[in-house]
């Protein structure tokens, strides 16, 4: 491997910085690079391209690793019919007060399926009982997928009015749920980010057939990898009206001229391999007449807002929460 892709180096550089931090074992960083470069070789030579050194690579002598299915719902993904209603209740490991558990009253939820690419893909629908038209935001997942706490994120945005659809971008290859979690990172990137911003675009276009969304009105956020795709989202889906990216890869800045929608960027202050760089798209958005902000909030670092995960800052995270809630009703 000579090179790596823009979403191969996010991950790759992510997996390291948890696998020194200690949040990652040697062995699933290790399957976690195997899985998204194709083989052991390449996945040493990918880390040592993102600064692993010789020292640091992990030893391995096991074969390249076979994803396996996983039995029940160990990424927990919703099943069901297209109209079926999810079940469930409250979030395993949540911490966050904003949590809303499966089943709460005044929201409904449910597996939704619809055309994408000449397939059919699935995606998690949480909206506001009644048929009342409103606002609807697209919800983009982690590199983790389609899990029970990118389901929850939808709830909280069905509680605040909006129809929120959380889009399995692994719907092709089964599903979140049906593959080894090492796995899931490298079938997303594998995939390519064309293919997800597609994925995207067909979301869009099921929700404004919705009775229940109001025309026009709909807005996109993700995290982490969720957060680069929402941003390749900005540039090339204009129908957006407004769009909150949480500390994800930025577009290239040569295509910043082609953001239609108002753009919220979310940035973590000890998060360097991501804010680094952002004072250069700052600048990028600045020569454009699109409304934007991009704000670091204090103290923290990558997947702060994820609050099933050690990272997680329930003053930021609520903090920035709030700060989306009230770019997307300025901008919605």
């Amino acid at each position: 491997m000579t090179q790596l892709g823009r979403f191969e180096k996010y991950l790759i550089e992510e997996f390291f910085d948890d696998y020194r931090a200690g949040a990652m074992s040697q062995h699933t960083f290790t399957r976690r690079v195997a899985f998204i470069t194709g083989s052991m070789a390449a996945a040493s030579a990918a880390m040592l391209l993102v600064g692993c050194t010789p020292q640091e690579v992990p030893r391995s002598t096991d074969p390249m690793p076979t994803p396996t299915p996983t039995s029940g719902s160990a990424t927990g993904t919703a099943t069901g019919t297209a109209t079926g209603t999810a079940t469930g209740g409250a979030v395993p490991g949540a911490k966050s007060p904003l949590s809303v558990p499966e089943g709460a009253a005044g929201i409904t939820t449910s597996t939704v399926k619809f055309p994408s690419g000449g397939t059919e893909i699935s995606a998690y629908l949480a909206r506001p009982e009644g048929g009342k038209p409103g606002p609807a935001v697209l919800v983009c997942h982690e590199n983790r997928g389609l899990t029970p706490h990118i389901q929850d994120v939808a709830r909280r945005f069905a509680k605040e009015g909006y129809a929120a659809l959380a889009i399995d971008l692994l719907s092709r290859e089964g599903g979140t749920a049906s593959l080894d979690r090492d796995a899931v990172p490298g079938a997303l990137t594998q995939a390519g980010a064309q293919r997800h911003v597609a994925d995207f675009g067909a979301g869009f276009d099921y929700l404004q057939k919705q009775a229940f969304v109001e025309q026009g009105r709909i807005a996109m956020t993700g995290y982490c990898f969720g957060g680069g795709i929402t941003w390749q989202s900005a540039v090339e889906m204009t129908g957006l009206k407004a769009t909150s990216a949480f500390y994800g890869p930025a577009p290239d800045l040569d295509k910043v001229p082609s953001i239609k929608p108002a753009v919220l960027g979310v940035y973590a202050e000890l998060d360097d391999r991501i804010t680094g760089p952002m004072p250069q798209l700052r600048d990028a958005l600045a020569a454009t007449s699109v409304p934007n902000q991009l704000k670091v909030y204090p103290g923290v670092d990558h997947a702060f807002h994820n609050d099933t995960g050690e990272r997680y800052n329930e003053q930021q995270a609520t903090a920035a929460w709030n700060d989306t809630l009230a770019w997307f009703k300025k901008y919605v």
